[in-house]
């Protein structure tokens, strides 16, 4: 755990507690500051260091407000002070004092990865046209922006002019810089690491993807987790039952079993100590804000404990296809010449027609011509046929004329063979797209392409499996390309030609078969399964208002690997949540029951309630470090490369 050690009132909190303490071991030896001195010396302590636990003790005996931990505080110090025992008073306080300091400094310690988000927010941006820095706040949608080498991108919005590397961690979590050209995406928070750059603004700040990372990640204390509810209002019964069994230790062996009255008296002050509920209380929050810190650090945005809880439970998780598993990009996945044409003119040739055509298929072939260092040949006249497919003239292959599409618009100019019926077949079979290609003289050739597998989807699964979690697809892709790409990664229930109606409809029956399910999806079509799930994920959520706004918890970076981390994350906290709990409620029963049978000591008692605080906030801490140590099995990791 992280210290102030800057912090001057820590520092003399620190001192004051060692000076306590000392006075305290030289009074069990039998040294003692002498009287009437001691009750001023250590009243002194008790008042320095905790005015404000005993200010807020008396205000709450004013107000009949008996859940009040402080109330139990100022008693206990009361009631020391009677007995004489005026160091033990002392004691109570400053450690009771450094519990509360040591809880303070666990949240701001959880909440550091999402306090770094606001720190790193700029606050001005260089305005072109008027030449110099404006309140972001005050910046119109359209302005063009100036951004120098190792400044931090203040809006949302596209280059256009210069190139750059990004480091978009703040938002991805990824912590390799990214290529930035002209037309491209930039985002407010990121730093421009070694180019200058001009930008057009396409939002206004407070509408930036960041500045919704901000508001949502700090929104999402509010969403607590069912447990951290259960204790807190456990908390408001719990302590005036406290404070009824310290009366009864005290009334009980004092006025009917006539005992002595110091040494019960003593017993009840100890009972109220030990059992502040401090440990108990924090040993969610804690927990809850450091896991969201660590999700956050790794570019996994998590809108709150009950979510992070949720995902610790599920039975099932439900995935999209397009966008989700795959890149949401068709590349050319094979090439098959014929009747005499070589690979070369049937891709150059081919590229030269689609490159004046903007549908993705188009450009997916043209990508694939220039990989394969074939230069699209040049052409003219081309003509696009709506939903059939195109034709032009190539200027190199002799001024033919290309029929680029379908196989029936094939089919409506020149006559086609069964080879060619037969390898569309094929390709349909494995979920591909065909293109198939005419020079006027038959059928040159057929171009498959498909959806492109995200590199880290298969181990993805095999992972989410590993975690007796049932993987399903529901995609709106027909199902001939959801069964391919199943297949490829290993998910064994598939359902295609899905709505988004019908994709909601699904949700709530895997609910009732499985009772709690996730949906993973990219947050847009797939709004209203992820609202009907129990846990909403939405992939590639930078840029996407609606999956940010729409999810329970938003990937940022688009890699659905984070998915299984997430889920071990979740069940760790969960389990760090219980041994928390399990610990504090341990130690409070066995002084209690010390407490009962008159065997209890009021130092002994507040330094175990300490240590128990001081225990639970460096064992939550510990979260922000949690990695996955997951290693999938290679041949598993084979899984994404098959054809």
């Amino acid at each position: 755990m992280k210290l102030p050690i800057n912090d001057k009132k820590f520092l003399f909190l620190l001192f004051a507690i060692a000076i306590v303490v000392s006075l305290e071991v030289l009074s069990l030896i039998g040294i003692h500051i002498p009287m009437p001195y001691a009750p001023f010396v250590f009243a002194i302590f008790i008042l320095g260091i905790g005015y404000n636990v005993l200010w807020n003790g008396v205000k709450a005996i004013l107000k009949l407000k008996f859940s009040s931990i402080n109330l139990l505080m100022t008693i206990a110090v009361i009631g020391a002070f009677y007995l004489g025992e005026f160091s033990e008073a002392a004691v109570v306080i400053v450690l009771y004092v450094l519990g509360e300091r040591l809880e303070d400094i666990g949240i701001e310690n959880s909440k550091s990865a999402l306090d770094e988000l606001v720190s790193k927010a700029p606050k001005t941006a260089l305005v072109k046209s008027k030449n110099q820095n404006i309140s972001i706040d005050k910046i119109d949608i359209g302005s063009i922006i100036q951004v120098k080498p190792g400044e931090m991108i203040p809006l949302d919005g596209k280059i256009v002019t210069g190139e750059t590397a990004v480091d978009e961690a703040a938002i991805t979590g990824e912590p390799i810089p990214i290529d930035k050209h002209i037309g491209d995406i930039i985002f407010a928070g990121t730093l421009n690491k070694n180019g200058f750059i001009e930008m057009e603004t396409t939002k206004l700040s407070i509408d930036t993807t960041y500045s919704k990372i901000i508001r949502l990640t700090f929104e999402a204390s509010a969403n607590k987790s069912e447990t951290q509810k259960f204790i807190q209002q456990f908390s408001k019964y719990y302590t005036p039952s406290i404070i009824v069994m310290s009366i009864l230790v005290f009334v009980i062996p004092v006025f009917v079993l006539h005992l002595d009255l110091n040494h019960w008296l003593q017993q009840a002050i100890t009972l109220l100590v030990i059992a502040c509920p401090c440990a108990l209380v924090i040993s969610t929050p804690v927990a809850i804000y450091a896991a969201i810190g660590n999700a956050s650090a790794k570019g996994a945005l998590v809108k709150g404990g009950k979510y992070l809880e949720a995902l610790a439970n599920i039975k099932a998780i439900a995935l999209d296809k397009t966008r989700t598993i795959t890149f949401g990009n068709p590349v050319v996945s094979d090439i098959v010449p014929l009747n005499g044409t070589s690979r070369e003119e049937l891709l150059a040739c081919t590229a030269g027609a689609e490159i004046f055509s903007e549908h993705p298929l188009a450009q997916a072939i043209v990508n694939a011509s220039r990989k394969e260092g074939f230069e699209p040949h040049k052409a003219e006249a081309f003509k696009s046929i709506m939903g059939k497919g195109a034709t032009a003239k190539c200027l190199v292959c002799e001024d033919e004329t290309i029929y680029v599409g379908k196989l029936d618009f094939i089919k409506e100019h020149h006559h086609t063979d069964s080879e060619a019926e037969k390898i569309v077949a094929q390709l349909s079979s494995q979920g591909k797209t065909s293109v198939v290609v005419s020079f006027g003289n038959g059928i040159a050739g057929i171009i498959g392409l498909m959806d492109d597998i995200k590199p880290d989807s298969a181990t993805a699964l095999n992972e989410i499996e590993t975690l007796n979690i049932v993987p399903v697809m529901l995609t709106g892709d027909h199902e001939n390309a959801a069964i391919f790409v199943a297949n490829q990664v290993g998910i064994k229930k598939i359902f295609g030609n899905m709505l988004p109606e019908n994709k909601a409809e699904k949700i709530k029956n895997l609910l009732q078969q499985y009772g709690k399910v996730a949906m993973v999806g990219d947050g847009i079509n797939d709004a209203p399964a992820l609202a009907q799930s129990t846990v909403g994920i939405a992939m590639g959520a930078a840029g996407s208002d609606t999956a940010i706004e729409t999810a329970n918890i938003a990937l940022m970076n688009d890699k659905l690997s984070l998915i299984p981390f997430l889920t071990r994350l979740s069940r760790k906290t969960l389990l760090r949540i219980k041994f928390n709990t399990i610990g504090a409620i341990g130690v409070k029963v066995l002084f209690i029951i010390l407490a009962f049978t008159g065997y209890s000591n009021l130092v002994f008692a507040i330094a175990a309630d300490v240590g128990v605080t001081l225990i639970v906030i460096l064992t939550s801490l510990n979260l922000m470090n949690f990695e996955n140590a997951h290693k999938p099995d290679s041949v598993l990791l084979s899984r994404q490369h098959k054809k």
